[in-house]
């Protein structure tokens, strides 16, 4: 004979099942706008250097971004690096592209064709100002690299942004009293000690391209100290981006245990234009901020991608699609 249910256990069942819809409703109103197709068509995305963080972080941001949007058409473009990053988003060569603050507000200031145009979706992470040199280098500072061959990094790179202005505060002219080299991180690291004395570069930690080199101690890693962020900062207008950091021991094997490289950081933002449309943009910051558990697992540093600093896009205001989604998920 069947079971006979009771009245109470029956109501019991049917308030669990109605708490079960509501409970995965809200679920789906967190994840997705409710009812809202997700948005199609085309658009790109431009990264940075192969072995390069931007460059790693975008290829898995691309395959989240086909998981949560699968009828749009997401192209990466590899560049040079942040200042090549700005410019194809300010003169509509891209959708979207990763950059450092101080690459974004350097452009800004100088007024150039569709600076006026540019916004932010999120803040992401900061980058390191890594000076590298072989282990048994007698350089240990950066005045050391004055008559060097020193890699400043390619032309429209961030790297070189920095490594101009690193240089320059130390009173090292970087055209007539070094010669520099244009490595980026994928060739830098193999020439290092044979055809370049030292190379610069500017990455999230740890960049696969130091890492390798860090793990067999073929390399060390020249301090940048307190006393020339100071003088960076005295350079004005985009250097207040730069702030005094440390690269902490955990970051690569070669820095011994308990201690810490002096050096300087900016911080990185996801940019776009004014003119993208505000659903994709929106739906593009869900994104990001809900893939950052599984990017990191890969991209160290995009576990710092954080719900309560995205919103901090400074120098660009936020594009409206992008503010829509924080004002959305706003405790």
């Amino acid at each position: 004979m069947s079971p006979v249910v009771s009245r109470p256990s029956g109501r019991r069942a049917l308030r669990a099942a109605a708490a079960g819809v509501v409970a995965l409703g809200l679920l789906l109103w967190w994840l997705l706008p409710l009812g809202e197709a997700p948005p199609s068509g085309r658009t790109t995305l431009s990264t940075g250097t192969k072995a390069g963080v931007y460059q790693k972080y975008g290829k898995l941001l691309k395959e989240k971004l086909d998981e949560d949007m699968p009828d749009l058409d997401v192209r990466l473009l590899t560049s040079a690096g942040s200042q090549e990053n700005v410019k194809r988003v300010a003169l509509g060569q891209a959708g979207f592209a990763i950059a450092a603050a101080d690459a974004v507000e350097t452009y800004r200031l100088s007024g150039r064709e569709g600076a006026g145009a540019l916004r932010g979706v999120a803040r992401l992470y900061d980058d390191y100002v890594q000076l590298v040199v072989a282990p048994d280098s007698d350089i240990h500072s950066v005045s050391d690299l004055k008559g060097r061959r020193v890699s400043i990094g390619p032309p429209g790179s961030g790297v070189r942004l920095i490594a101009d202005r690193v240089l320059r505060a130390a009173g090292i002219d970087s055209e007539k009293d070094i010669s520099p080299e244009a490595d980026g991180i994928d060739t830098g690291p193999k020439r290092l000690g044979k055809s370049i004395d030292a190379f610069f570069w500017s990455g999230g930690l740890p960049t696969d391209g130091v890492n390798a080199l860090a793990e067999r101690s073929a390399l060390r890693f020249v301090p940048i100290e307190d006393d020339l962020v100071a003088k960076l900062h005295r350079q004005g207008g985009a250097t207040r981006y730069y702030r005094a950091r440390n690269i902490p021991d955990s970051a690569y094997a070669v820095i011994p245990t308990g201690t810490s490289v002096p050096t300087i950081a900016v911080s990185n933002v996801l940019i776009t234009r004014a003119d993208l449309d505000p659903r994709l943009v929106e739906w593009v910051t869900r994104t990001v901020l809900q893939s950052r558990d599984v990017i990191g697992e890969s991209v160290h540093s995009a576990q710092l991608v954080d719900l309560r600093t995205a919103i901090y896009t400074d120098p660009l205001t936020l594009h409206k699609g992008a503010r829509r989604y924080y004002r959305s998920v706003k405790p």
